[in-house]
């Protein structure tokens, strides 16, 4: 860990403020000169931290920043959370809003895209923000609270639309919220009969984990089925308090997915997926989406080739486990949805028989019936 951190709050990993997540998010880290004392920085990229924050907010929890290595210009904690001058840079293909979500919005605060689930936003804050967010024109407004009509209206909502049976809560971080204002949310979204399913998408136990605490597991507990969706993106994520924070989601009976988005120069090469994918299945997380980077504004030195992402995925069926295995999918510009991208293993395909690759390259013929 980075001992600059503790020597900085003077406390240790033991001290009861460490592991009390409303310090944790009281204490962030939201300034260049802050941030300098803990990680190393040159006047020009103090200069460039500042520039950045004119535009988006830096907010990174003491916890987050034990993780990065203080004198590594690449570390792959870092270069998540530290805001780089390339976020100044837009290219004509960015938008503010690249997957329309404002457009399949038919009430404040809820997106309704696909027939039967719908995306409920209920904060735009997070505890720490990422540098590749999707959302960066909201997230980071942490004086934004949804009102009790917004949040009403948004109920009322999927109660009258009959086909919505699952609801997905994010944000910004629902977890940011404290157990009794998001157990009125849960609490009146389960007393809807045709939700079947609440999600709840979440980075807190990746950036705070002692967020997760006895309290939180016990109220999301009454209203099951319940499921979250996480997002680890690199192994070094996985650290002890992070993988038992996962431990006892899963141990109160939710089921955790894991969704990653592909990075440059953070995670897109084999090896270090191939790892992050393994020790997530080893916490008892199941790998779901590899997402490629959105065409966001300010996050293109992020995205890669969509190859690089075909090729990792080439390199991990048949080698590991299909449970580590995620869909690799680009969430289509314009508000088309995800769409998954497989390597071709089909040579060709007619009335009598499918011809195909293995994960080794060798063809095999299947007759049609």
């Amino acid at each position: 860990m980075n001992d600059r951190v503790f020597s900085y709050y003077g406390i240790n990993k033991d001290s009861p403020e460490w592991r009390d997540w409303k310090w944790q998010y009281e204490n962030r880290i939201t300034t260049a000169s802050e941030l300098s004392k803990i990680i190393t920085l040159n006047e020009q990229e103090m200069q460039d931290i500042s520039s950045c924050l004119k535009g988006f907010r830096m907010a990174i929890t003491p916890y987050f920043a034990s993780l990065i290595d203080p004198d590594d210009r690449v570390c792959p904690i870092k270069m998540q959370a530290v805001p780089s001058i390339n976020e100044t840079h837009i290219h004509p293909w960015e938008n503010r809003d690249p997957l329309n979500e404002e457009s399949a919005s038919p009430v404040p605060n809820v997106v309704h895209r696909y027939p039967d689930r719908v995306l409920f936003l209920v904060t735009r804050q997070c505890a720490t923000y990422c540098r590749h967010c999707i959302r960066k024109r909201h997230v980071g407004e942490e004086d934004f609270v949804i009102s009790e009509e917004e949040k009403n209206n948004a109920i009322k909502y999927i109660s009258e639309t009959k086909q919505i049976r699952d609801v997905l809560i994010s944000g910004g971080d629902p977890l940011t919220m404290s157990d009794n204002a998001l157990e009125d949310i849960i609490s009146k979204l389960r007393a809807i009969d045709h939700v079947d399913i609440i999600r709840i998408g979440t980075r807190i136990p990746v950036t705070m984990p002692m967020r997760i605490t006895p309290g939180l597991l016990a109220m999301l507990r009454r209203y099951h089925p319940i499921w979250i969706n996480t997002h680890f993106n690199h192994p070094r994520e996985l650290a002890p308090d992070a993988v038992a924070a996962c431990e006892s989601i899963v141990d109160a009976g939710i089921p955790l997915g894991n969704q990653s988005v592909l990075l440059r120069n953070i995670n897109d090469d084999a090896d270090t997926m191939k790892e992050l994918l393994l020790k997530l299945v080893k916490a008892r997380i199941r790998p779901y989406y590899i997402y490629q980077c959105d065409l966001c504004e300010g996050i293109g030195h992020f995205r890669t080739k969509v190859e690089t992402g075909i090729e990792i995925l080439k390199s991990l069926n048949g080698y590991i486990s299909g449970l580590a295995v995620p869909k690799f999918v680009i969430d289509a510009p314009g508000g088309g949805g995800k769409i998954p991208i497989n390597p071709d293993y089909v040579v060709s395909l007619d009335d009598e028989k499918i011809v195909m690759l293995n994960y080794l390259g060798d063809a095999y013929a299947y007759p049609q019936p």
